[in-house]
């Protein structure tokens, strides 16, 4: 016969029900949570220039206004994502249509270094801008229903991606300013929230992820500024005319996985082509770019941002391919932040467990 539940017990199996629900029903709403989510991460960066803006004293008893500070600390925020912007976009604009009147003799000289090696193994391909014309030509012939149906599909599919980039776009700077001017009375309520006999520790380890997370930030932002030293002056160094521009956004974008590094590798050639007339600047830029990621995957982030979190460098690398797996680009992005709360989780079960009867029995 099963003992009968006391009231505390019921009232544990309920609530522990409806955080589960809860935490369900964040799940499901994923996709619809992803502009919060992003408002969320940037508002606790930016919270802490916002408390230094409040501190701000005008006379004896005047102080700026919370909505003022936040107002400031948002527009610098995304005056300088416009920057970059406006450092990219110039560069594309001079280069692109330098790289469509180039491709034609780029194409001559891939066509006469492969071509022959490719007749001797048997291929009888022509590289250059003609017999690629020729060589789409036959592939629309062939398939030329297949091919429709296929950029048909890619619009509808892009279409509802651009409207959901879209809403992501109007609605981070809205959630954010919002989050920022509630931040602390939404901690306050979320401190409320927690059970009154696991306040004291759940205090505790908020303010340990705080601490870490602070620290990861440091680190990255260190690891930002290396890098774009680091691109420029090499670029520089090689003779490249866009060394500045596309070194600094290498450096300044490393913080998300590959999309930084990628988008000034493509730069980067794309003015290798350009501007040399041999394959010296593609070898510079492998040279640069190869030597760079070993710099940041090995040295830079296992030490200046994994050592300050308390991860060692294989953790890191471990965390970055998990959390890739698991979640995608966003657990790439966030890897490293959440070993960081998971570290302190575990630290705390650890204790737990090393002081239980279970283990000293």
């Amino acid at each position: 016969m099963p003992f009968p539940l006391t009231v505390e017990q019921k009232q544990t199996a309920f609530w522990l029900a409806v955080w589960a629900a809860f935490f369900f029903l964040l799940v499901t709403l994923g996709p619809v949570l992803t502009p919060f989510l992003a408002a969320a991460i940037f508002a606790y960066a930016l919270n802490p220039g916002v408390d230094r803006l409040d501190r701000i004293r005008f006379g004896r008893r005047l102080t700026m206004p919370r909505a003022l500070s936040v107002l400031i600390v948002v527009t610098l925020f995304f005056a300088a994502i416009t920057a970059l912007v406006l450092i990219v976009v110039p560069v594309l604009q001079k280069e692109i249509p330098l790289l469509q009147a180039q491709i034609p003799a780029f194409l001559v000289k891939i066509n006469d270094l492969l071509a022959p090696r490719l007749r001797d193994l048997g291929l009888n391909v022509r590289l250059d801008s003609a017999g690629i014309k020729q060589l789409a030509s036959d592939q629309l012939a062939a398939s030329g229903d297949a091919i429709w149906a296929a950029v048909l599909n890619s619009a509808r599919v892009g279409g509802t991606a651009v409207l959901g980039w879209l809403a992501t776009v109007v609605l981070v700077p809205v959630v954010l300013f919002y989050l920022l001017l509630d931040w602390h009375a939404m901690l306050a309520r979320i401190a409320n929230c927690v059970p009154r006999r696991y306040i004291v520790a759940t205090m505790g380890m908020a303010n340990e992820v705080d601490t870490l997370l602070a620290q990861y930030l440091r680190g990255q932002l260190l690891v930002m500024l290396v890098l774009a030293i680091y691109y420029s002056v090499a670029l520089a160094i090689a003779g490249f005319d866009v060394a500045l521009p596309v070194g600094i956004l290498t450096g300044l974008l490393v913080f998300i996985p590959y999309l930084g590094f990628g988008l000034g590798l493509v730069l980067a050639l794309i003015s290798a082509v350009l501007q040399f007339t041999d394959f010296s600047g593609l070898i510079a830029v492998a040279v640069i770019y190869g030597f760079g990621q070993v710099l940041e995957g090995f040295f830079l982030t296992p030490r200046l941002v994994g050592e300050r979190i308390g991860l060692n460098p294989l953790a890191v690398i471990f965390a970055l391919l998990a959390f890739g797996q698991l979640f995608g680009f966003v657990g790439v992005l966030l890897a490293l932040p959440a070993s960081a709360v998971l570290m302190v989780a575990f630290k705390h079960l650890r204790r737990h467990y090393l002081s239980s009867s279970f283990y000293n029995a």
